[in-house]
């Protein structure tokens, strides 16, 4: 059981000054509690724009929250963090840079040694290592997201934050990025904050998962994930469990998407 990599988020409030004169403050989160304990993946989900990918930025230390406390392993979060890696929903591998080079650029960007046979190692575990020496264009969008995992797990963080990773990819991709990734979490033992618009991925993957309300965002419902693991794709659409599960989290979702799309006259805040 690992002792390292718990996150607690205490009353936290976020909220963004006026664009320009006469705009108004927009609180995007509203004292938000919550705690990932090491090892645990945890999703969260809510309505566009409740404020998912701003608290990720804030566990992160990309962004400082407006109130409240963030901390990880009981230390206060300020500036970037040093255990923790990040994998963004976009795809910002760099193109004129081999897939090994784009695995070490973290470390390189840090000042320490890149372990070339360790980068390749990890190009390994997600299938890629006999394109080391090649250019991300020259990869499927699939493959370049398994290169971004593995440069994040460069990094040997003791945390994984993950803002829909899967979201750009087809549907059978996405299933099989999954698979691969829960396979390598379930080796590493990493703690997980998720962020997902898909609640099938949350409930797959997840061991609990956090739905936020709408704007401002504050934690709604945690929901435990008490199916067994693996959870193929298959065997979750014959579980009455996870039916059930899947029925209760989603009158919840629905009713904060109702609201939401209510508030912004129907408009999608991303």
């Amino acid at each position: 059981m690992r002792t390292e990599g718990s996150i607690t988020v205490e009353s936290v409030g976020l909220t963004f000054p006026p664009k320009r004169a006469g705009d108004e403050a927009v609180a995007a989160l509203k004292d938000v509690t919550l705690e990932c304990k090491p090892g645990e993946f945890v999703a969260l989900i809510g309505p566009s724009g409740c404020g998912k990918s701003s608290l990720l930025n804030m566990v992160a230390g990309l962004l400082a929250p407006t109130s409240g406390d963030i901390r990880v392993d009981g230390d206060a979060v300020s500036g970037v963090h040093p255990k923790i890696g990040y994998m963004f929903q976009t795809d910002t591998l760099l193109p004129w840079l081999t897939v090994l080079a784009n695995v070490g650029l973290p470390l390189e960007a840090r000042g320490e040694k890149v372990d070339r046979q360790r980068c390749l190692d990890l190009l390994g575990r997600v299938g890629l290592q006999r394109f080391a020496d090649h250019h991300p264009a020259e990869l499927s969008g699939g493959m370049r997201q398994r290169v971004q995992i593995a440069r994040a797990l460069a990094q040997d963080p003791e945390i994984l934050l993950m803002d829909e990773p899967f979201g750009s990819l087809d549907a059978q991709t996405k299933i099989l990025m999954q698979d691969q990734f829960l396979e390598l979490w379930e080796r590493t033992g990493r703690t997980v904050m998720f962020v997902t618009h898909d609640l099938q991925e949350a409930l797959r993957m997840a061991d609990r998962v956090v739905l936020l309300s709408n704007r401002p965002g504050t934690v709604k419902t945690v929901f435990d994930v008490d199916l067994p693991r693996p959870r193929r794709v298959d065997e979750l659409a014959q579980n009455a469990a996870y039916q059930t599960l899947f029925a209760t989290v989603w009158r919840d979702l629905r009713d904060e998407i109702t609201v939401a799309s209510e508030w912004t006259g129907g408009e999608s805040n991303g």
